[in-house]
C-alpha cells in the first residue's frame, strides 16, 4: 500500500533482487489468479530457518537494527537453538539519520566483519530504504529486512498464535498489542487494500508496476 503513494519505494522494490510476500491476503490473491505455488514468507520465519541452515553453511550474519539492546538479545536468544551459529556483528542505530561519517563508519565495521548476510530490523519502509542505499557499501549483496523479526526474537515484544497468522488476523493481534502506535496504519491500509482489490477485480483500474 505504501508503494501505491511513494513511487520511490516502489522502484526500491522493483529493483530488489528478490520480494516475498509477507502477508496472507497476497497469498490468497496470488492463489485465486492461478500462482498455487505461492506461499508466505514469514520475516521472522525465514531469519531461523536461515539461521539453522547455516549452521551447516558457516554463513556470518550481522544484525542491524532493533532498540538499544534489542540485536545483543536477538543473538543471544538465535545461539540457544543454533549454537555454532556465526555471529559476525550487531549494531543498534540511533533514532536519527546518521551523519555521513557515522554511516561511513557503520559500513566499515560491517565490512571488517566479513558478513555473508546482512538482517534489517528497521520497520518499512526505513529498512528497505536503507538496503537501497547500502547495496555494495557492506561488503555483502545479501540484505534481508525482516521488519518485527528483531522484536519478536529478542522477546521484546510477543508474536501472534499461529493460527491467527494462518488466517490473515495477525494484523489484529499486533493491532491490540500497540494500538496508539499500529491502529491509524492499520484502520487506514486495510480498508484501502480491499478498495484496490476491487477496482481491479471490476477491471476499473489497472496498476502499473514501475
Amino acid at each position: 500500500m505504501r508503494c501505491q503513494a511513494d513511487r520511490e519505494l516502489r522502484a526500491i522494490h522493483n529493483r530488489a533482487g528478490l520480494v516475498t510476500p509477507d502477508g496472507m491476503p497476497l497469498v490468497w490473491l496470488a492463489r485465486l489468479r492461478g500462482f498455487r505455488h505461492v506461499r508466505r514468507v514469514y520475516g521472522p520465519d525465514l531469519l531461523l530457518e536461515v539461521c539453522q541452515l547455516s549452521e551447516q553453511t558457516g554463513w556470518r550474519h550481522f544484525f542491524y537494527g532493533g532498540a538499544e539492546g534489542v540485536p545483543e538479545a536477538l543473538v543471544n536468544n538465535l545461539k540457544e537453538k543454533h549454537p555454532s551459529l556465526q555471529v559476525a556483528g550487531t549494531y543498534s542505530p540511533p533514532f536519527r539519520p546518521l551523519t555521513p561519517e557515522e554511516d561511513d563508519a557503520v559500513c566499515k565495521r560491517i565490512c571488517e566483519a566479513r558478513a555473508d548476510v546482512v538482517w534489517v530490523g528497521l520497520g518499512t519502509p526505513k529498512q528497505e530504504h536503507w538496503m537501497a542505499t547500502h547495496v555494495g557499501r557492506v561488503g555483502t549483496s545479501v540484505l534481508i529486512g525482516v521488519g518485527a523479526a528483531f522484536d519478536f526474537h529478542s522477546k521484546r515484544k510477543r508474536q501472534a498464535p499461529k493460527w491467527m497468522q494462518a488466517s490473515g488476523l495477525e494484523w489484529f493481534f499486533r493491532m491490540l498489542s500497540e494500538p496508539r502506535r499500529l491502529g491509524p496504519r492499520y484502520l487506514r491500509n486495510n480498508p484501502a487494500f480491499l478498495w484496490h482489490v476491487l477496482l481491479q477485480a471490476l477491471r476499473l483500474k489497472r496498476y502499473s508496476m514501475e
